[in-house]
């Protein structure tokens, strides 16, 4: 049992990485348009608390970033968490050549100074983080960048749903366990007082 479980945690772990919000081709320089330049690379920064702002940045970074990663692994991306929670949660997107135009229409005037400089062949366009959930974010980021999203596979949807099936019946013999657990001690606590109940019966 203990062998299923730590197999059905690998799949699961590698589940997670390919299917999801995040799941998705960046513009590569070998396909890139007028419209969508290539995508160079991405800096992340928010603070290490969720409070001010910075919870949907947070969720971004372990949601989404691990599959923009895995689907696209020669983009450079760097993350930076900081003590600074009235500072920025900002994505700092690179372009190859120019930003698009999706980009210019809908970057913010956001400053980060963590983000790395620009090289003479990029231009920036910052999204604003603060106080979006990681799905809006995620938005934001496929607009300006015109990434193409992958949906699951056939056989990554059955996988998921047997996933969900086998997480079920697992909280089901969890709970039944719990159950079997605590009749036990009820059951041993009704013998001791019923032992105390029959010594102060001795000592009447």
């Amino acid at each position: 049992m203990v062998n299923l479980f730590k197999r059905m945690r690998k799949l699961k772990t590698i589940l997670n990485v390919r299917v999801g919000t995040g799941a998705a081709i960046l513009p590569a320089a070998s396909k890139a348009t007028g419209e969508f330049p290539a995508i160079t690379r991405l800096h992340l920064t928010y603070a290490r608390k969720i409070y001010g702002g910075h919870q949907g940045a947070r969720h971004f970074w372990r949601n989404c970033l691990p599959r923009l990663k895995y689907y696209n692994p020669g983009v450079r991306m760097t993350v930076k968490q900081t003590e600074e929670q009235e500072g920025p949660a900002a994505l700092t997107i690179y372009f190859a050549e120019q930003a698009s135009k999706a980009a210019a229409l809908n970057a913010s005037q956001v400053q980060d100074k963590y983000a790395p400089a620009p090289s003479e062949t990029e231009k920036t366009a910052v999204v604003d983080l603060k106080n979006l959930d990681y799905k809006e974010i995620w938005n934001k980021v496929k607009i300006m960048t015109g990434a193409e999203e992958l949906e699951a596979t056939a056989e990554e949807e059955a996988e998921l749903k047997k996933l969900e099936k086998m997480r079920q019946q697992s909280d089901k013999d969890r709970a039944r366990v719990s159950g079997i657990r605590q009749a036990k001690k009820d059951q041993e606590r009704m013998l001791q007082e019923a032992r105390g109940e029959v010594e102060k019966l001795r000592q009447l």
